[in-house]
């Protein structure tokens, strides 16, 4: 079996890391973060005109026809740069309504949200604030309704914005009645989810563990650089190992949505519960190898340490997806 990416997958990965770093380097993340809307419209429309919405939407309805595999390649660079975009959360919609949608819910919303002129928008928790990522300017919102979900149009909802630690996406709290319900089951739509996060959430990991690194090679303490003592060394040695883990369990999810449906539920539930563990551990973890200076406002490191504690908790907790692995590996 190969386990790396092929010649495609590979190009999507070096294309999509350039494109990001030359339109979200961290002081325009900063500039965004610090504005009234994270969001730019112009990259919004670049990434449209790169065929990033539709990747994981099926050629008949104007995507790439792509799979998850190629979807969470985009996310884990999106989430290393902190790019402030409302790619999840419009892909979550379009994975919701592809999998669980009627056929004329499927032709109607679709076409629109592969080319990103109809945005989408999802429901990422059960808490007060149900959808985040997208909903201000989305043409169409997917919520939950039980053990379903229900298309409802932008312009019949009351959209409320809510202010959390993460200054780098914009979240809302939305309030809706009634809606088109979706027939199909969300289970694995919403498993794919959970597997997009984890990606945004690995390439968090990683950037915060770059950090450190970079850090610990440059600053010196009498004589040397501090990544030659053994309390720093280790100390990144466990933020790899804990990046690579969550990275391993990610893709071999993304691959079970692609491959092998029937694996997904238990493959997303690991891949979620690990990545949210890493990225919150792995933030802290650098504050640690930084010292004061990663506790500045002006350092980047917080930007990553907030998007990292409120990702992880979006379709459900870490805590929340180990009972899952519980349950369904039947230890319950």
């Amino acid at each position: 079996m190969d386990f790396g990416f092929n010649d495609e997958q590979q190009a999507i990965k070096e294309a999509a890391r350039d494109f990001i770093a030359a339109r979200f380097p961290p002081a325009r993340v900063r500039e965004l973060a610090e504005s009234d809307s994270p969001y730019d419209d112009a990259i919004w429309a670049e990434m449209c005109e790169l065929g990033w919405p539709g990747i994981a939407i099926s050629e008949e309805y104007g995507g790439q026809g792509l799979g998850a595999v190629e979807l969470v390649i985009l996310l884990e660079e999106l989430g290393h740069a902190l790019a402030p975009a409302p790619l999840i959360s419009s892909a979550y919609a379009g994975l919701l309504i592809a999998d669980a949608g009627s056929g004329d819910q499927r032709s109607r919303w679709l076409p629109g949200i592969a080319s990103g002129q109809a945005r989408g928008a999802a429901e990422l928790t059960d808490d007060p604030f149900p959808v985040a990522g997208a909903a201000g300017g989305a043409a169409v919102l997917v919520l939950a309704s039980g053990d379903g979900a229900r298309i409802v149009e932008s312009a019949e909802a009351e959209l409320e914005r809510v202010d959390l630690i993460d200054s780098t996406r914009a979240y809302f709290r939305v309030s809706a009645n009634g809606g088109d319900p979706l027939p199909g089951d969300v289970e694995l739509p919403v498993a794919k989810g959970a597997v997009a996060l984890s990606a945004e959430l690995v390439g968090i990991a990683q950037r915060a563990l770059e950090m450190a690194v970079d850090y610990a090679k440059e600053r010196e303490q009498f004589g040397r650089p501090i990544g030659a003592y053994q309390a720093v060394s280790h100390r990144c040695a466990q933020m790899l190992y804990e990046t690579e883990e969550a990275r391993s369990l990610t893709y071999y999810a993304a691959w079970c949505a692609d491959a092998d449906p029937s694996s997904l539920p238990l493959a997303a539930a690991m891949a979620k519960a690990r990545a949210s563990d890493a990225a919150t551990s792995v933030t802290n973890a650098a504050l640690q190898v930084l010292g004061g200076i990663g506790f500045t406002w002006e350092h980047d490191l917080h930007f990553l340490l907030k998007r990292a504690q409120v990702s992880a908790r979006l379709l459900g907790s870490a805590r929340q997806h180990r009972d899952r692995v519980a349950s369904l590996s039947g230890l319950e």
